[in-house]
């Protein structure tokens, strides 16, 4: 079905994708990790279930469907995807909270030097361990990066049973009309 053989997966442990970024973006998404599915394909989002791509679709972020393998057309909707930390792991929990905190700071370097309106972490998780914010709840939060905003959205993995493809639709569309995006749903 992935057309991956686990030894080929297992071999992606540990690379780093390039970020899907440019400078002035309207939304910088930062995923926690880049998984080895994403890892193998080069391509941010790229497990199937996950449900990222059918999440920005459905909140308005862009026109239709995208796949993980079109993820260079969101820089064309101001859009761009990150990681908090960069390096491949088969699931997020083989991460150390010290790897989240470093990823922190070099985040916050990243979306110095990049400026994005919003930042949106999705994971509220590792956006509370990486910047040291036990209490944060998805939505808005108080901290900025200079003039960025932060936006704490839920982890679209298929393994995070708590919101489901509509819940998580709304609140990324809630991001979407704060950050002053439009509403590129084809069907309106």
């Amino acid at each position: 079905m992935t057309g991956f053989t686990p030894q080929e997966l297992q071999a992606a442990r540990d690379r780093v994708i390039p970020d899907v970024a440019a400078g002035g973006l309207s939304v910088l998404f930062c995923g926690i990790n880049p998984g080895l599915m994403s890892a193998a394909t080069g391509h941010h989002f790229a497990r199937p279930g996950n449900r990222f791509w059918p999440v920005l679709a459905r909140s308005g972020f862009t026109p239709r469907l995208l796949k993980p393998a079109e993820q260079d057309e969101l820089l064309s909707y101001g859009l761009g995807i990150t990681n908090v930390v960069a390096r491949a792991t088969a699931r997020a929990d083989e991460l150390s909270d010290e790897e989240f905190r470093e990823g922190g700071r070099l985040l916050t370097g990243r979306v110095e030097r990049l400026r994005p309106r919003w930042l949106a972490v999705v994971g509220i998780t590792a956006y509370r361990t990486a910047f040291g914010e036990r209490r944060a709840a998805v939505g808005p939060q108080e901290r900025t990066i200079g003039a960025t905003r932060i936006w704490a959205l839920p982890n679209p993995s298929g393994l995070n049973a708590h919101w489901t493809l509509e819940t998580m639709a709304e609140e990324f569309a809630r991001l979407r009309e704060a950050a002053g995006v439009p509403d590129r749903r084809a069907d309106l």
